[in-house]
């Protein structure tokens, strides 16, 4: 079934898949508010709620709202933050996993999302896509982009998904087969933008965040060389750094999760637009003819 169509016939259309709400906003955020922008349909898809999160936010250490019930707490926060990025939303109603600590690691929780079988886990997303047809979808590499447990679930569900919506033998009673164009991992911890940033701090004399996370990397090379966090390489990348105030309002709205004096608003917005004013994304598949490196992740389908 081809899903090449006309900008003019309609709407193209986006699907991220994360982990908890705040992963849309700290991943990608600035990049969906320009698509929204310029008419794209974009929908993001909240596997967990989040439940077990704890407080990252000083300012918020003993709220109430967020001590009795974290999980309501952050589905407040998520509908703001829907709001000001202009996206569509679903929960894929899912338990959170939490994130083990200790050595040796603790198990996990029973009846979280990492625990589920992958067909029970991944069949609420692919009635999603069903449903909401999106050309193009967005998640994490094999990695989760950093290894959380429910962020590695996260991709298992995605790749499942983009593969068996297409056939209408596969999840039956969740909707008519509909076959994505193009998958994408996000490369939001990508070396080189954080490297830019870092370098970009230093030069003004300002204090950087980022060199503990620049050393850890360098660490692993004795010659010197910074090692990928992905193993896929940047194909594309979307210019969207007038976006970058909508993420961080996205980012804030967040509030249990996000310090507003933290590690995301370390460098300006204004300086991100000099240095970097892109999001990295790496093309895993594409069903469209397109040429890379790409500045559009609808290359092929316009």
């Amino acid at each position: 079934m081809s899903t090449t169509v006309s900008h003019d016939q309609e709407p193209l259309r986006l699907l991220a898949v994360h982990a908890h709400p705040d992963d849309e906003a700290s991943k990608g955020s600035a990049m969906m508010a320009s698509y929204v922008a310029s008419g794209v349909e974009v929908m993001v898809a909240t596997c967990t709620g989040g439940e077990r999160g704890d407080i990252q936010n000083p300012a918020l250490v003993g709220d109430p709202h967020a001590a009795r019930d974290m999980g309501g707490a952050r589905r407040l926060e998520m509908a703001k933050a829907a709001k000001i990025l202009g996206i569509k939303h679903q929960w894929l109603g899912f338990t959170d996993s939490g994130l083990p600590e200790g050595d040796p690691l603790p198990d996990l929780p029973a009846n979280c999302f990492a625990l589920k079988p992958l067909e029970i886990a991944a069949a609420p997303l692919v009635r999603l896509v069903r449903r909401f047809r999106p050309h193009v979808i967005i998640s994490y590499d094999e990695n989760g982009g950093y290894p959380h447990p429910d962020h590695i679930m996260a991709h298992k569900v995605t790749v499942e998904a983009f593969h068996a919506a297409g056939d209408p033998e596969k999840y039956p009673g969740t909707g008519p087969a509909w076959e994505p164009s193009k998958l994408y991992y996000d490369l939001a911890f990508n070396p080189q933008r954080f490297r830019a940033l870092h370098y970009a701090l230093e030069e003004a004399g300002l204090a950087s965040p980022y060199a503990e996370r620049l050393a850890a990397w360098l660490e692993a090379d004795t010659e010197g060389h910074t090692p990928p966090v992905s193993k896929h390489p940047t194909t594309t990348q979307i210019d969207c750094g007038d976006y970058f105030e909508t993420r961080d309002d996205a980012l804030r709205a967040h509030a249990t999760q996000v310090d507003p004096d933290g590690f995301f608003f370390a460098v300006s917005a204004p300086m991100q637009r000099k240095v970097w004013p892109w999001e990295d994304y790496s093309l895993i598949e594409s069903r469209v003819p397109t040429t890379e490196p790409e500045n559009d992740l609808f290359a092929g389908l316009r």
